[in-house]
């Protein structure tokens, strides 16, 4: 990823949902949701081809085996070590970002 460049928000929140485990797409979707406050809503065609784009790029892999409680309909994604650099990059920008327009809504309320 460029150094200026920034993650579409629903790659953010994907990575970030499989930051802490193995999911398969609809707890990613539900994970999403929950971590957005209700603000990024998955539907069917744009999560799963976000997964896609997500896996061409190597930032996750589809899992080929699937724990033995769950259906084997049922794909399950792991961020992988370039989607965990990726992550740490894209929340390190947001955190400088928001320092930035803290330090700027400081300055202009002190006026």
């Amino acid at each position: 990823m460029a150094a200026d460049a920034s993650l579409k928000p629903h790659w953010f929140y994907i990575l970030l949902a499989l930051a802490e485990g193995d999911r398969h797409g609809l707890a990613i979707a539900r994970d999403v949701q929950s971590l957005s406050d209700g603000g990024v809503r998955l539907w069917p065609a744009t999560l799963y081809g976000s997964l896609d784009e997500l896996r061409a790029r190597k930032w996750i892999e589809a899992l080929a085996e699937h724990p033995e409680h769950e259906s084997e309909r049922r794909r399950y994604y792991r961020l992988t070590r370039g989607g965990r650099l990726v992550l740490t990059d894209e929340a390190e920008r947001l955190g400088r970002l928001a320092r930035l327009a803290r330090s700027r809504v400081r300055t202009g309320e002190a006026r």
